[in-house]
This record gives structure tokens, C-alpha cells and sequence, in this order.
């Protein structure tokens, strides 16, 4: 419960801070008109919603099982770090169709108050990027919280460079071009955990070694046949698997032993969390570890 209390005090913290350098450099884009302030402001505010929405997706996730939810709640932190990638997607497309109108149309921009500003955005973002930092590599949502804060902290940076370069040269389509590969960079970054949590929600098949597992279990004595495999996430730790084996006729007793060398085997070797086998006879004696769609209908007919 502490550790649960703490984290709960870092996303605090971390939304104060991020409000804290949304309204800062609101202020100083208007002032100094600069574009990747702005833009910089807008990625803040994002992320003030996006730690908001982690830390309750964190909450529903850990209620525990129940009737109407046998698997519990944890694919709500999924679905959380998918929307903050989505929305860092929409907001980088955004920034950089802004950012090309004002290559088009080039605005003067202060360069001491926009270096000045991100200074200050920098050292907040750093502050909450190591708060989030611990979180980030267990949890796919927190990484998305943490991806979101360190983003800015990287803008902040190409916005303290690109302002210290305007107080001595005047570019300004530099202001603009920042924000463009700032924004492609974010977007890069948000397009992994996009694909891993649709992933996790199609149901598709996590990154194991199918042919080992037949092998592996077919070593196992009375196991005659391995067929019609399942496997996926609830999350992005918990692998469910399933699987029928055919096996001698044996008593319920002697199963039981079976059934234990294989959730052994599939929980140590290849880390899966929960297994459930169903012990078969003659029954799909010439079924393979996956049917295609071909095998399946001529099961039917």
C-alpha cells in the first residue's frame, strides 16, 4: 500500500508540474510569439489529462475479480496508455501542419523569452519524467505518461537551442522547423505503443516459440498430441494460454499429474500466467497445433 500511495503522490506532483509549465509558456509563446512555445504549452496540456487519465486507469486496474470480470480490470491501463499515444499522434500531426503554415508565412520571434521559458519547462519536465521514470518500465501506461513527459522535456531543449540561435541570428523559419522534428519525433515514439496495445486487444498472439512448446510438452509422458493452441494478454505481462492434448486413456488421478508438468513447464520456462488444458482421448487425433481455415472446414463437414 505505501509503494501504491507514493505513486499516487508522484502523479500529483507530476500534473501540478505540468499545469505549472502549461501556463508559463502559454505566457511566454504570447510574448515572444513563438510557435514551438506554444506547441511545447499544448504537449503539457495534454499531458496534465493524459497523467490524470493513467493514474485512474492504475486505480480500475487493480480492483479485483469478479463475476462480471473474470480477468479483472487490467486491460484498463491498456486502453489508457492507447489513448495518450493516440492523442500525442493528433497533437504532433497538428503542431506540424501549424508549423508549416508558419514556414510559409514567417512570424519574428523573441529568442531571449523563449529560451528563457523553456529553461524553466525543462526543469520541470526533467522533475517529472524521474518521478515517473520507476513506473515506466512495468506498466505500458505509465510508459505512455512518462513518453508524454519526457517528449516535452526533449522540445523544451530544442526550443532553449533554438532560442539561444534567434537572439544572434534572425531565422525565422527555425522556430517552426523545431517544431516539425520535435513532433515527428513524439509521433515515432507513440507509434510502438499503438501497435502493442491493439495488439493486447485484438487478442493477438504474444511473442512465444510455439514449435518449442509442442516439443516441450510432448516430452511429457502420456501426452500423445498437442492441438487447438490459444494464446494472449490480458496485459502487457499476463499471457493466457490454452490448449488441447491428446492423451493414453488414463484415470482422473494420473490427469492430474499431467496437468501439473505442463503448468509447470508453460509458467517457468515461457512465463505464462494462467493455463488451461482439455484432455482428450481420439478426439482430434489429426488436428494440428493451429487449424487454418481450410482444417476448420473440413472438421465441419
Amino acid at each position: 500500500m505505501h509503494s501504491h500511495r507514493l505513486r499516487g503522490q508522484n502523479f500529483l506532483i507530476v500534473t501540478v508540474l505540468n499545469l505549472f509549465i502549461t501556463i508559463v509558456e502559454i505566457i511566454g509563446g504570447l510574448l515572444s510569439g513563438s510557435l514551438a512555445l506554444l506547441s511545447d504549452a499544448f504537449h503539457n496540456l495534454g499531458d496534465s489529462f493524459s497523467i490524470v487519465l493513467g493514474y485512474v486507469a492504475q486505480l480500475i486496474a487493480h480492483r479485483p475479480e469478479s463475476q462480471h470480470r473474470t480477468f479483472g480490470y487490467r486491460r484498463a491501463e491498456i486502453l489508457s496508455a492507447l489513448l495518450n499515444a493516440i492523442f500525442l499522434i493528433v497533437i504532433s500531426i497538428f503542431l506540424i501542419v501549424e508549423a508549416a503554415k508558419r514556414i510559409a508565412h514567417p512570424e519574428p520571434v523573441n529568442g531571449e523569452i523563449m529560451m528563457v521559458v523553456a529553461i524553466v519547462g525543462l526543469v520541470a519536465n526533467f522533475a517529472s519524467a524521474f518521478l515517473l521514470q520507476g513506473g515506466s518500465r512495468d506498466s505500458l501506461n505509465v510508459k505512455a505518461t512518462y513518453l508524454h513527459v519526457l517528449s516535452d522535456a526533449l522540445s523544451s531543449l530544442a526550443v532553449i537551442i533554438g532560442g539561444f540561435i534567434l537572439i544572434f541570428v534572425d531565422l525565422p523559419w527555425l522556430d517552426p522547423l523545431l517544431t516539425i522534428a520535435v513532433s515527428l519525433y513524439i509521433a515515432s515514439e507513440a507509434w510502438p505503443i499503438i501497435k502493442q496495445t491493439v495488439g493486447i486487444l485484438m487478442q493477438s498472439a504474444p511473442e512465444l516459440d510455439f514449435k518449442s512448446i509442442d516439443h516441450d510438452l510432448m516430452q511429457i509422458k502420456g501426452v500423445n498430441g498437442v492441438h487447438h493452441v490459444h494464446a494472449w494478454q490480458i496485459d502487457e505481462h499476463r499471457i493466457i494460454f490454452s490448449a488441447h492434448i491428446n492423451c493414453d486413456n488414463l484415470q482422473l488421478s494420473q490427469m492430474g499429474v499431467i496437468y501439473d508438468q505442463i503448468s509447470k513447464v508453460l509458467q517457468e520456462k515461457y512465463g505464462i500466467a494462467h493455463v488451461t488444458i482439455q484432455a482428450e482421448y481420439n478426439r482430434g487425433d489429426d488436428e494440428k497445433l493451429f487449424n487454418t481455415k481450410e482444417d476448420q472446414q473440413n472438421i465441419c463437414n
